[in-house]
């Protein structure tokens, strides 16, 4: 009598997708996804909308540079609320693609897409001389980024007075020296996330670098 063997199909892991919704402006409810990746967390709609109401007056037209993208939450909503240009940077390929995916979805005409890391992106020469009007760095957590990434963000000139520069990280790990010319104009803590928007103020008149105190991210 013939035996029926059974053969076991083997199962190809898969990324699991988790998605988030635009919050405000022109894509309101708009849902989009973003992989499950190690540190990729999306900021939380609260916030965001802390944070939209903070620009709201300086968000249309804007030319926004989302380092650390991830989801892209914050840089889909800057577009969602007319913002000109959003320059998204992140350093894993699947995110990357996905915040492809979702400009395509969104029919997002004035976005950029970079595969990259922030500090390699900064230093690239071909990235350089565009002055971005709005800054969002939401690194990981506990990889001591915000300082080097900031000082990379001020010796390359990618900020001019009155940009501003939002920082989202853990709350125990406020401490990090800033460039002494910007100036915390809002701070918020929820829960374990502490944020806060940040002006550059003009260089003329402050004296050089070494005369002023080092700004302290509080």
């Amino acid at each position: 009598m013939n035996k029926r063997h059974s053969t076991k199909v083997k199962k190809i892991p898969t990324t699991a997708t988790n998605s988030l919704r635009i919050i405000g402006g022109q894509w309101r409810s708009r849902k989009i996804n973003f992989p499950s990746t190690e540190g990729l967390r999306p900021t939380p709609d609260r916030i965001r909308e802390t944070l939209f109401n903070w620009l709201r007056e300086d968000i249309i037209g804007a030319r926004c540079l989302d380092l650390f993208s991830g989801s892209g939450a914050l840089g889909f909503e800057a577009l969602s609320r007319e913002a000109g240009l959003v320059a998204f940077v992140d350093n894993n390929r699947q995110v990357v693609e996905q915040v492809t995916k979702n400009c395509e979805l969104l029919n997002a005409q004035n976005a950029l897409v970079f595969y990259s890391s922030a500090e390699s992106w900064l230093k690239n020469p071909a990235n350089q001389g565009i002055l971005y009007d709005i800054v969002f760095l939401d690194p990981p957590f506990r990889l001591k980024l915000i300082e080097p990434i900031c000082q990379l963000l001020s010796d390359y000139n990618f900020v001019h007075a009155g940009s501003k520069i939002y920082i989202e990280m853990e709350a125990e790990g406020q401490g990090a020296t800033l460039p002494f010319h910007w100036q915390q104009i809002r701070s918020k803590q929820a829960g374990q996330i502490s944020y806060s928007l940040y002006e550059a103020k003009p260089l003329a008149g402050e004296g050089q670098e070494g005369e002023s105190p080092p700004n302290k991210l509080l």
